[in-house]
């Protein structure tokens, strides 16, 4: 069982910057896969970026390539993700999820537990 917490949200004009955390407990933490996934009034909850076990790799969606960075510490049991760049259409409730390796990271099938979502507002 992992249980995540994320913080970091706000409101933020646009072209600034923000930097979600999200916080796991119990020890297991360094044998999940952790993604993030955001989701806007009205839309379908999408990918935004994932990292695996060991922090080696990543995965971001194309709407977030080169704004977002994802990173995390296994010795904090906390996943990061900087946010730069910000443009309104960021906008979402942005959601930390952890799952366990050979599953497909881009999809939120691919995840068995979940945070209950930090707000993100981007003003233009």
């Amino acid at each position: 069982q992992v249980q995540l917490v994320e913080s970091g949200g706000g409101l933020v004009q646009a072209g600034g910057s923000l930097r979600l955390s999200c916080a796991a407990s119990g020890h297991t933490f360094r044998n999940y896969v952790m993604g993030w996934f955001r989701q806007a009034p009205g839309k379908e909850r999408e990918f935004v970026a994932a990292i695996s076990e060991n922090g080696i790799t990543t995965y971001y969606s194309d709407s977030v390539n080169g704004r977002f960075t994802i990173s995390r510490s296994n010795v904090k049991n906390t996943v990061y993700l900087q946010m730069n760049s910000l443009k309104p259409e960021d906008t979402a409730v942005y959601s930390c999820a952890a799952g366990p390796p050979f599953r497909n990271t881009r999809y939120y099938t691919g995840y068995d537990y979940w945070g209950q979502g930090t707000q993100v507002t981007v003003s233009s």
